[in-house]
């Protein structure tokens, strides 16, 4: 059986033990139990170094992981969920891959993605999601986009992150190294392709919600994107809802998030949902 869970599963509590790959967590966004798969369990490694992360992982809890352990992980799992010794009677959504960093990056993407379409067809429903959570960095490379391929064909999602309508607030909010407009190419180009969620995290720096100005940005660039034809089927607004790497980073109020929500929404066709996620719900 799946070892004790440190504590009941809640929405403000993504928690995970060390150096395993798969731990469940109570959803908002999948609305139920998703089954989280951890590619970087030994430490963080992302491409980004948001000012919001709520990863705390210094590098000790153990040896790399392997394709090995998630399978045995995966099937641990899902054999305790149908022998009704887990999670009875509550919906499972979803195997997301996410975790401490980004999971296209890890060597370990495609053949992971191999483990859980397997685990899946002989342990759960058909109807069980595959959901990648990306910061779209890496979603031009032959590799990546060759598992991604995989995933979308076995009843797949793709949740990608655009948090920034400008160079400077990418760079002030995701600090990455890459220039905003390769995450924006890369969300329009596999858009043209597959329907995706985009995940756009609104936040308070040092004490001053998203500036007007950048909000303006950010619902042009959306506007931008389904011009060009990316297939969007939902926007997910949100904001801080646990603990961040920066304590100056802080969530919106209900009402400004709100106020944005309502911005995307008058920008983009009904057909496109648009979702919002407070700070405690």
């Amino acid at each position: 059986m799946l070892g004790a869970l440190t504590s009941p599963l809640t929405i403000l509590d993504h928690s995970r033990r060390p150096g395993r790959m798969v731990y469940p967590v109570r959803s908002r966004r999948s609305r139920g139990i998703s089954v989280g798969v951890n590619l970087f369990p030994h430490k963080k490694i992302c491409d980004l170094d948001c000012v919001y992360c709520e990863v705390d992982n210094p590098g000790d809890s153990g040896a790399e992981p392997t394709i090995p352990q998630l399978r045995a992980e995966l099937e641990q799992l899902f054999e305790d969920v149908r022998a009704g010794r887990l999670f009875a009677g509550e919906r499972i959504n979803d195997i997301a891959f996410s975790g401490d960093g980004e999971p296209t990056i890890s060597p370990l993407f495609g053949e992971a993605v191999e483990a859980a379409i397997d685990v899946r067809a002989r342990l759960c429903s058909p109807s069980l999601k595959l959901v990648l959570i990306t910061d779209a960095l890496t979603l031009h490379r032959a590799p990546t986009r060759a598992a991604i391929d995989r995933l979308m064909a076995h009843h797949g999602e793709v949740w990608a992150k655009l948090d920034a309508g400008t160079e400077e607030y990418f760079k002030l909010v995701d600090r990455g190294h890459v220039p905003l407009s390769r995450q924006v190419q890369n969300i329009r180009d596999l858009g043209k392709v597959y329907p995706l969620v985009v995940q756009s995290m609104f936040l308070r720096l040092h004490g001053e919600p998203t500036p007007a100005s950048e909000v303006d940005a950010y619902v042009a660039r959306i506007r931008e994107l389904v011009s060009a034809g990316t297939q969007i089927s939902r926007i997910d607004v949100y904001t801080v809802a646990r603990p961040t790497t920066e304590a100056w980073a802080s969530p919106l109020t209900d009402a400004e998030l709100d106020a944005i929500a309502g911005r995307v929404r008058d920008a983009v066709p009904p057909s496109i949902a648009v979702e919002t996620y407070y700070s405690h719900r």
